[in-house]
């Protein structure tokens, strides 16, 4: 008797985002074949995304790394590059500041988002270039793909899934990855 060796699965390169409209705070994440619902920024999906409105960036960003708790989860399974998430670790959202969207540590005399948080909403957290290089002041900051809160309720601008599914998507993703949230 002979049995049939699993491939595994390619490697994706491509994610897809899209909403019924732009104002949908729901949406689907496209990982080829697979259709898997996400929550979108309070603030639907816009092309002039500016720091606080809430909305998700329209646009095409890289894939770059992943952070974790690993006092609450095991660490991801993916071919990204994968960094524990400290206690002090954050991510600064101050415009005039010399570290607007890049990681800092607590305490940051600055506004900066803790990336250790009381909820489970960033015990994994997929960071995307958005504004990052270059860098405008105001454009947004700590666009991520983290884990959805229940229901799906909208985020402050970044793409949610439910923890399985960010979980799958991770074990997919190929290295220089993109993601596209359309219009």
């Amino acid at each position: 008797m002979t049995t049939k060796l699993r491939h595994p699965r390619r490697p994706v390169r491509k994610l897809g985002v899209t909403g019924l409209s732009l104002a949908a705070t729901r949406g689907k994440l496209r990982l080829g074949v697979l259709h898997l619902p996400c929550a979108l920024g309070r603030g639907g999906r816009r092309a002039g995304k500016r720091e606080g409105d809430g909305a998700t960036p329209l646009g095409t960003w890289r894939v770059r790394d992943v952070l974790y708790r690993a006092d609450r989860t095991q660490r991801p399974r993916t071919r990204l590059p994968v960094k524990e998430i400290g206690f002090n670790d954050g991510w600064c959202d101050a415009p005039g500041d010399r570290n607007y969207n890049r990681p800092v540590r607590h305490p940051y005399p600055a506004s900066a988002e803790r990336l250790w948080r009381e909820d489970d909403l960033y015990d994994i957290v997929v960071v995307l270039d958005y504004n990052l290089r270059p860098r405008v002041r105001g454009k947004g900051s700590a666009i991520f793909m983290h884990v959805a809160r229940p229901g799906y309720r909208p985020t402050e601008g970044c793409i949610a899934l439910r923890r399985a599914h960010l979980l799958r998507v991770l074990a997919r993703l190929a290295p220089g990855a993109v993601i596209r949230t359309a219009p």
